[in-house]
């Protein structure tokens, strides 16, 4: 049986996630220029092409036209389990186009990301406990340290990647915004500077990689299904995608869906991304969140690629 969609006022009335600022390391000095967290009075963006384009649309389609009263369970939560998780992404009706429009992914702060970013931020952007819990996390699903030919790819990368203590590979590029914090990742063995809402086209071969991951960025790119159809094209098959995210973001510069929508409505987005670049295999949504209520959430959504 698909897995049906909330309708759109089910959705906007899911917990919204509090964007924060990200946190500075103690040994560290607070970025100039960090963003504030949005004030409690203003307005928020219009709920744009997820509620009328792809959730009532999936609902719709799912109950051969007529409004349906199924929905995921991030619309009707079990009692003790994460609404992320409960978002099943096997099995979707999903609809024939990609069901986002441009104003989507527009931001509040359209200017320069290249600007932007040209200081670097020595700084982590989820809290330690989340960290934690990724690298845990990151310690059972990459490869094992030191395995011949594994290649990795770290997408929006900065001057650390939260991979285990002690990790290495052959190959592990960085790619991000900053040469700067770049060159102090100690993990990368090279890394390319390169904006992926200005050139989505990744300069790699294909079939290059084995894993790629993305730590709380995924909420910044416009181009998103150009950018996953990269991915898709430079991993190996059976090759691992990683997206992980939290509520933490640069919210000015978040695209206009993430910022609209709560933390089970990103896990479908990304999913989307996933199923609209094609040749990946039904994605997953994973909780990984430490300490639910009392510190950073944090999430995955993760898919292989096919093997032809």
């Amino acid at each position: 049986m698909a897995t049906l969609a909330p309708r759109p006022h089910e959705l906007l009335a899911l917990r919204r996630p509090r964007l924060r600022t990200p946190r500075a390391r103690a040994s560290a000095p607070r970025a100039r220029g960090a963003p504030v967290a949005p004030q409690a009075a203003r307005p928020r963006r219009v709920f744009l092409g997820l509620g009328a384009a792809f959730v009532d649309q999936l609902a719709r389609m799912a109950s051969g036209g007529a409004p349906s009263r199924s929905f995921v369970a991030s619309a009707r939560p079990r009692q003790g389990v994460s609404p992320v998780e409960q978002v099943i992404l096997k099995n979707v009706e999903w609809p024939d186009e990609f069901p986002f429009k441009a104003e989507d992914f527009s931001r509040f702060d359209e200017s320069s990301d290249a600007l932007f970013y040209s200081a670097p931020r020595y700084v982590t952007h989820i809290d330690d406990q989340a960290i934690e819990a990724l690298t845990k996390y990151y310690s059972e699903v990459l490869p094992p340290s030191n395995t011949p030919g594994v290649a990795i790819l770290d997408m929006c990368s900065s001057w650390v990647s939260h991979y285990p203590p002690g990790y290495k590979q052959e190959k592990i590029v960085g790619m991000g915004m900053n040469e700067d914090e770049l060159k102090r990742n100690p993990v990368l063995t090279e890394y390319v500077v390169q904006d992926l809402n200005v050139n989505p086209k990744l300069p790699f071969e294909d079939n290059t990689f084995d894993v790629i991951t993305n730590v709380v960025s995924v909420d910044y790119l416009t181009k998103p299904i150009d950018v996953f159809k990269e991915m898709r094209r430079i991993l190996k098959p059976s090759g691992l995608a990683i997206m992980s995210f939290s509520n933490r973001c640069f919210w000015t510069k978040a695209i206009s869906i993430w910022t609209s929508t709560g933390d089970a409505d990103h896990a479908w987005i990304v999913g989307a991304y996933f199923h609209y670049a094609g040749d990946f295999e039904p994605p997953e949504a994973v909780d990984i969140s430490p300490n639910p209520g009392r510190t950073d959430p944090m999430y995955v959504v993760q898919s292989r690629k096919r093997i032809a």
